[in-house]
C-alpha cells in the first residue's frame, strides 16, 4: 500500500513536471518566436517599401535588441527616403525651371545671333559702300588737283594775254605818236609847198616849173595828211579796242585767279573728304571685325546655352528617375506611394541635342537606374 501511494505520487509529480516543462518550453518558445515573427513581418514590410508601421520593443534581450535595431533602421531609412524624395522633387522642379530658362535664353541668343548676322551683313555692305565712296573721293581729289593745275595754267595763259595786250596797247600808242609826227611833217610840208607856190608865182615864167613841183608836193602833203588822219583814226580805234581787250583780259585774269583759289579750296575740301572717307573705311572695317567677333562669340554662347539646356534636360530625366525610384516607399502621413512629378520638356532647337550631352545623359540615366 505504501509502495502504491509512493508510485502514485511519483507518477503524479512526473506528470506535473512534464506538463510544467512543456508549459515552460511553450512559454520560452513563444517569447522567442513572437518577436522573431514581428521582426520577420517588419522586415517583409520594409522590404516592400512600407515604412509607415511601428516596431514595438518589449524586451532587452537579443531579440529585443534586434527589434530595436530594425526600428532604428526603419527610422533612418524613413528620414533618408523623405530627404531623398524632397531633394529629388526640388531637383526636378529646379531642372524644369533651368530647362525653361535655358530654352528662353537659347531662343534669345539665337535671335541675337540672327540680328548680329544681319548687322554683320549690313556692315559688310556699308563697308563696301564706304570703300567705294573713299575710292570716288580719291578720284575726285585727283581730278580736283588736275583741275587746279589746268586752272593755274589757264591763269598763266591769261596773264600772258594781259601782258601781250598791254604790249600791243603800248605799241599802238607808239604808232599813234609816230602818226602824229607824220601828220606834223605833212602839215609843215604843205606850208612849205604853199610858200614855194607863192615864191614861184612871184618869179613869173621862170618859176612856173617850180610852181608845178610845189603843187605836186602840196598835193602829196595833203594826201599824206589825210592818210595820216585816217591811220590815226584807225590807230585810235585800235587803241580803244586794245584797251577794252586789256580790261577784259585783266578781268579774265582776276576771274581765273578766283577760279584758281576756288579750285584750291575745292581740292583741299576734297582731300579732307578723301581722308575722312579713308578713316571711315578703316573705322567701318574695324566695326565689321568687332561685329564678326561678337557674332562668333554669340554663336559660341548659343552652343554653350544649348549644351546647358541639354544637360538640364538630362538632369530633369535623372530627377524623374530618382523620384520614381523613391516612389515605391510609403512613409507616415502618405497612404500611397510618392507620385512622380510630370516633367514637361521644352522643345529646343536641333543644336541642343548635342552628342556629348546625349551620351552623358544616357550614362547618368543608367547610374540612377542602378540606385
Amino acid at each position: 500500500m505504501f509502495i502504491s501511494e509512493a508510485l502514485f505520487w511519483t507518477l503524479l509529480l512526473s506528470a506535473f513536471s512534464a506538463v510544467l516543462g512543456m508549459l515552460i518550453a511553450w512559454l520560452l518558445t513563444r517569447s522567442v518566436t513572437a518577436p522573431l515573427s514581428i521582426a520577420l513581418s517588419s522586415a517583409q514590410r520594409i522590404g516592400e517599401g512600407d515604412l509607415r508601421g511601428t516596431i514595438a520593443v518589449d524586451s532587452r534581450d537579443e531579440v529585443g535588441q534586434l527589434l530595436e535595431a530594425m526600428r532604428d533602421m526603419q527610422s533612418s531609412l524613413t528620414k533618408t527616403v523623405i530627404t531623398v524624395r524632397d531633394n529629388a522633387e526640388s531637383v526636378a522642379t529646379a531642372s524644369i525651371q533651368i530647362a525653361q530658362g535655358n530654352a528662353d535664353l537659347s531662343s534669345r541668343t539665337e535671335e541675337q545671333a540672327s540680328a548680329l548676322e544681319e548687322t554683320s551683313s549690313t556692315m559688310t555692305q556699308l563697308g563696301m559702300t564706304v570703300k567705294n565712296n573713299a575710292d570716288n573721293a580719291r578720284q575726285a581729289d585727283q581730278l580736283a588737283k588736275n583741275a587746279s593745275t589746268v586752272a593755274q595754267q589757264g591763269g598763266q595763259v591769261v596773264d600772258d594775254v594781259v601782258a601781250t595786250m598791254k604790249a600791243i596797247d603800248e605799241s599802238s600808242r607808239s604808232i599813234a605818236d609816230i602818226i602824229n609826227v607824220i601828220d606834223s611833217i605833212a602839215f609843215q610840208t604843205n606850208i612849205l609847198a604853199l610858200n614855194a607856190a607863192v615864191e614861184a608865182a612871184r618869179a613869173g615864167e621862170q618859176g612856173r616849173g617850180f610852181a608845178v613841183v610845189a603843187g605836186e608836193v602840196r598835193s602829196l602833203a595833203q594826201r599824206s595828211a589825210e592818210a595820216a588822219k585816217e591811220i590815226k583814226t584807225l590807230i585810235t580805234t585800235s587803241v580803244e579796242r586794245v584797251e577794252q581787250g586789256s580790261d577784259l583780259a585783266n578781268k579774265a585774269g582776276e576771274t581765273m585767279q578766283q577760279v584758281v583759289v576756288a579750285i584750291r579750296q575745292l581740292t583741299d575740301t576734297v582731300a579732307e573728304i578723301s581722308s575722312a572717307s579713308a578713316e571711315q573705311s578703316t573705322g567701318v572695317d574695324q566695326v565689321g571685325i568687332a561685329v564678326n567677333q561678337m557674332d562668333q562669340t554669340t554663336q559660341q554662347n548659343a552652343a554653350l546655352v544649348e549644351e546647358s539646356a541639354a544637360a538640364a534636360l538630362s538632369l530633369q530625366d535623372q530627377a524623374d528617375l530618382l523620384v520614381r525610384a523613391v516612389s515605391v516607399f510609403k512613409v507616415a502621413g502618405n497612404q500611397s506611394s510618392i507620385p512622380a512629378p510630370q516633367l514637361t520638356h521644352r522643345a529646343l532647337s536641333p543644336k541642343a541635342m548635342l552628342p556629348a550631352a546625349a551620351g552623358a545623359a544616357h550614362q547618368n540615366s543608367g547610374d540612377w537606374t542602378s540606385f
